[in-house]
């Protein structure tokens, strides 16, 4: 499982090795990944969860008829593991009440109308300068910033970068792998933001007090890998490495197998084995909102899939109604299923009311004549065919683990199967012949053993 280098024989750049196992779905990255970023359209109405983030939901500081302007807080973070939240539009708080996510619970929201007349100019604040701000200013800014994890978590990033007593960080990882088909937000960032990912550099290296910075890309993005070179400072010691395509290598623990050789323990953080990764779009927008300020508002994210008619790579307001999304992109026929996220591990909605949040890397469209009805799909007993075992990253056993939660024997499941290493990337599912939807399974007992710990 340890990293290897290569060389490539065509340009001579130096490939990494990658981990063990894993698999190759369809990358189906080329509608999008040639397509520029382009700001999406406002909406007439906004909706902004202040849940978009693992840990306590924002506090709401605004009340039902007051203005608010683009980029201002509208809910601060209660607690450590809390971000704060910004307007994405310039107008009036029409709302505050329940409003509908991703998970099929309602979560309490904020109802927002722009301004017809505004300009919807971000709203400044006070600027962090790296030169010159303590570590815990800066962690305290990306707090404020509501910067989360980009890559899909939303884990909030000052949390991720708080280096705790008795650790120490020799290596920080940026994560531009971006493996998941259709998705090519990260690539498009790495290519034109590549200044914004320096300057978060300078910020992730005070907190973190690395020796060594690597940012890795897949080599089906050996255009952002060049941009990144360019782009680095002469100050700063950074290495862009190049690592070979394949399924799920942006999964960190993966990617630190990759890279460095190094196994994070089960159940155990990067930061054990001395490294600390963060996506590349989250570096950017560290780099792009602390200078000046600012609250996040936006993000980008790819909108593709058969099923979208103006494919593309898109600045979206946080809080725009997964509607007006499709609405205004269009689509090719009658809408089968729609993911947030990509295809293997994003998730399928059931409503299109729910709105697009920090965590949203992704719409991912197929018409109904492409995927068909879920009955179509028939489930068939597992054959011992050992192909889930044989794609897993973790050394799991997705076959036993399918049959135990089958039978709701879900203890069994963390105890002798560690069913909470499994990050659910999909590869199990996605090689089953016999169309066992694994990985919704160990969602499902999950779930059970939480509420069980919850309970008690």
């Amino acid at each position: 499982m340890l990293s290897f280098l290569r060389k490539s024989p065509a340009d001579g750049t130096t490939i990494r090795g990658t981990f063990a196992h894993g698999v190759h779905p369809p990358e189906a990255k080329d509608d999008t990944s040639k397509l520029a970023i382009r700001q999406f359209p406002f909406a007439p109405s906004f909706v902004v969860p202040v849940s978009q983030h693992i840990g306590k939901p924002a506090k709401v500081i605004v009340r039902e008829g007051q203005k608010v302007r683009r980029g201002e807080c509208i809910a601060e973070p209660d607690g450590f593991l809390s971000v704060a939240m910004h307007s994405p539009v310039t107008g009036t708080v029409r709302g505050i009440g329940p409003v509908p996510s991703i998970t099929g619970r309602m979560v309490e929201g904020i109802f927002l109308e722009p301004s017809a007349a505004s300009s919807q100019e971000v709203m400044h604040g006070t600027p962090c300068d790296v030169a010159t701000a303590s570590v815990d200013e800066i962690l305290t800014a990306i707090q404020r910033a509501g910067v989360v994890g980009l890559g899909g978590a939303g884990f909030p990033t000052h949390a991720k970068l708080k280096i705790p007593e008795g650790k120490r960080c020799d290596t920080l990882l940026i994560n531009g792998v971006e493996c998941e088909p259709y998705l090519t937000t990260d690539h498009r960032v790495m290519l034109e933001h590549a200044a914004d990912v320096m300057v978060g550099l300078r910020y992730l290296l005070k907190l973190t007090a690395a020796k060594r910075t690597i940012i890795a890309v897949e080599a089906n993005k050996a255009d952002a890998a060049e941009a990144l070179r360019a782009a680095v400072p002469s100050d700063l010691q950074v290495e862009v490495a190049v690592l070979p395509v394949k399924y799920p290598q942006g999964a960190e623990k993966l990617l630190i197998t990759a890279l460095l050789g190094r196994e994070v323990p089960s159940g155990g953080l990067p930061i054990d084995v001395g490294a600390v990764c963060t996506n590349v779009a989250t570096t950017a927008e560290i780099g792009q909102l602390l200078p000046t300020g600012q609250g996040i508002q936006e993000r980008v994210l790819t909108l593709g899939g058969p099923g979208i008619r103006d494919k593309g790579n898109y600045r979206v307001p946080i809080g725009t109604p997964l509607r007006f999304v499709m609405e205004t992109a269009g689509t090719t026929g009658e809408l089968g299923h729609v993911f947030l996220g990509g295809p293997m591990m994003g998730q399928a909605v059931s409503s299109l009311d729910i709105p697009v949040t920090k965590g949203t890397t992704g719409v991912i469209a197929f018409t109904a004549d492409q995927t068909g009805p879920l009955t179509d799909r028939l489930e068939y007993p597992c054959i011992r065919c050992g192909a889930c075992l044989e794609a897993c990253p973790l050394f799991l056993n997705p076959s036993r683990m399918g049959l135990l939660a089958k039978h709701g024997r879900y203890d069994e499941m963390v105890a002798e199967e560690h069913l909470f290493d499994c990050f659910e990337c999909g590869s199990c599912t996605f090689v089953c012949p016999s169309h066992i939807p694994l990985v919704q399974h160990f969602r499902v007992a999950k779930t059970q053993m939480r509420r069980r710990k919850a309970k008690a």
